[in-house]
């Protein structure tokens, strides 16, 4: 009994596969193709919007800006001068509130000065009515330890 193993080429080496193996490229394009069949339909979700047509409204009015200058000792300042109570200052609060449109109030408070002269400033504010406050400058406190 003879057994035949393999072709006998000579030497006794292996022949070299030189055919590439698809089954790998195959097996990585299905995945593909899975990951795109199912990420479609998520593509396709549409928002419907209503656009306006037509011609923008006109461009509004700036509102006016009031400076309110804090020094580290609690004077305060509006538009650069000096205020000398706290009446004249409320007085100044409501008739900012009662004009249209509102002008939009810029507190600029020294890095010295307490907080709670800061913090009435702005209770006062509200108490008059007034709803555009805002705190300029606070790039002074950024690195205060």
């Amino acid at each position: 009994m003879a057994m035949n193993v393999g072709g006998g080429g000579g030497g006794g080496e292996p022949e070299v596969m030189v055919e590439m193996n698809t089954t790998p490229l195959i097996d990585v394009m299905l995945v593909l193709l899975i990951m795109l069949i199912l990420t479609i339909p998520i593509q396709m979700h549409a928002v419907g919007l209503n656009l306006p047509s037509g011609k923008p409204p006109a461009a509004q009015v700036q509102p006016k800006v009031v400076q309110i200058d804090i020094d580290f000792d609690g004077t305060i300042s509006w538009n650069g001068a000096p205020v000398d109570s706290n009446a004249q200052l409320s007085s100044l609060l409501v008739q900012a509130a009662h004009t249209s449109p509102q002008p939009e109030i810029h507190v600029r408070p020294n890095k010295l000065v307490p907080y709670r002269v800061v913090a009435g400033l702005m209770a006062m504010a509200q108490r008059d009515g007034i709803t555009k406050l805002g705190l300029v400058g606070n790039d002074q406190f950024a690195n205060a330890s």
